[in-house]
């Protein structure tokens, strides 16, 4: 089994894209740990992030040159570092939908995928790609989507926090009952940030997550 890796700079900071033979297996950000705190984690990986990488721009709303970013939009650097790694079609054919999406030419991802998982958290990553571009949904909807009860929520929670495939499994588009942004491994700023780019491309609301 070949495995391939393939990282790349995104507008909300390094991702990390991995693949088996023809299809995707992971995507997730690479998170620095700030000074003085423990090492972060990338998304669901449960790794920390490999020593001496850098942001162009992070996921705190900050343009990576010291300046704020526009609410609403995603942090955008002009020195992003290019991509490394992989020649894998797969995963360059991952990244330039990854880019088409960022820049907000392309909703929904065609790109073969294989995540690793329990029969259950499957079935809730396959129901995570039916929430549409610039939508959201709750755990209690989700759940009752899938017809478990109401207080399967946190079981639906928990599977959503394992999913390997960020933002083409839009695990960031789930959210509290209350409306609240809860849960994201990769971080409510970039949580907050993907949310308030699609919601404000795709017209569906206005940016509620400022």
């Amino acid at each position: 089994m070949t495995i391939s890796t393939l990282t790349f700079e995104s507008p909300v900071g390094p991702m990390e894209l991995v693949g088996e033979e023809e299809s995707l297996t992971r995507a997730h950000f690479l998170v620095e740990p700030v000074e003085g705190e423990k090492p972060a984690v990338d998304n669901a990986s449960g790794l920390p992030a490999p020593a001496g990488r850098t942001r162009q721009g992070d996921a705190s709303g900050r343009d990576g040159r010291g300046g704020a970013a526009e609410a609403g939009s995603v942090a955008t650097s002009t020195d992003a570092a290019p991509a490394t790694g992989s020649d894998s079609p797969v995963l360059q054919e991952a990244k330039r939908q990854f880019e088409a999406y960022f820049a907000g030419d392309l909703r929904e991802f065609d790109v073969p995928m294989a995540a690793r998982g329990t029969a259950f958290q499957r079935r809730v990553w396959d129901e995570l790609t039916r929430i549409p571009y610039g939508v959201t949904a709750s755990y209690g909807e989700i759940a009752a989507r899938l017809g478990m009860p109401t207080g399967a929520s946190r079981a639906v929670g928990t599977a959503n926090g394992a999913n390997p495939i960020a933002i083409i499994v839009p695990c960031h588009r789930v959210i509290g009952a209350d409306r609240k942004l809860v849960g994201y491994a990769g971080g409510l700023d970039r949580k907050r940030l993907l949310l308030n780019l699609e919601s404000t491309r795709s017209g569906q609301q206005a940016a509620l997550f400022a």
